[in-house]
């Protein structure tokens, strides 16, 4: 298990970076994986299979904790594994409803999240579902990097907001940018707190409505 978790990451990896190569040099470096200077991805065993991306630093392993060191081209990360033996308040955590991702993250005391996937129990961690997701997450920074660049232009004199709320997507801060859309543009209505708004929409509802100001 711990090996078919080492290649699904791998394969997860390959395909993000195959995804991006045609992009331009300057926007690469901007995404949030190939940016990373330092990538460690927690695999979380609970009810769900829980896999982590974070720039945060992870203490030394200890006990019974393993971790794995791999990269591709310039890409490298550091694997950890996490379940209810090296840190029992995940079992605690009752997932049978669905996954928990706000209480996973919670109890590893991660708050910087680069991607956070969840495997339901009988999932497979195939090359083909590494792929898709890989590819898929690639496809969602690039179109947040590039949305991010056209609300710098035209929000003039709302830029440091505009890279405040770009921070808080790379850190998965959902209502940070709720926050952070509002202060950016105060008029702007349909967004909320509590639950916040999905960050996409709230990306594409601040965008349409700075173009409309144009």
């Amino acid at each position: 298990m711990r090996q078919a978790m080492v290649d699904y990451v791998r394969s997860l990896h390959q395909a993000y970076v195959d995804a991006v190569a045609t992009l331009p040099a300057a926007d690469q470096a901007r995404l949030p994986l190939i940016h990373a200077d330092r990538l460690t991805v927690a695999a979380v065993g609970v009810r769900n299979l829980h896999v982590i991306g974070t720039v945060e630093a992870m203490p030394p392993t200890r006990g019974p904790e393993v971790e794995i060191v791999d990269a591709i081209d310039d890409v490298s990360w550091t694997l950890r594994f996490f379940d209810p033996v090296v840190t029992p308040s995940l079992g605690l955590i009752d997932e049978a409803s669905g996954p928990d991702y706000d209480e996973v993250r919670r109890a590893l005391g991660i708050r910087t999240v680069v991607y956070h996937l969840a495997v339901p129990p009988g999932g497979s961690l195939t090359a083909h579902h590494a792929l898709h997701a890989g590819t898929g997450l690639a496809h969602s920074h690039a179109a947040a990097a590039r949305d991010f660049d056209e609300l710098r232009a035209h929000a003039p004199g709302k830029q440091s907001l505009v890279d405040e709320m770009h921070g808080a997507s790379v850190a998965g801060l959902a209502r940070a940018q709720v926050a952070l859309a509002q202060a950016i543009a105060p008029d702007l209505a349909g967004l909320v707190i509590e639950p916040p708004t999905d960050p996409q929409e709230v990306r594409r509802a601040l965008l349409g409505h700075v173009r409309s100001q144009v």
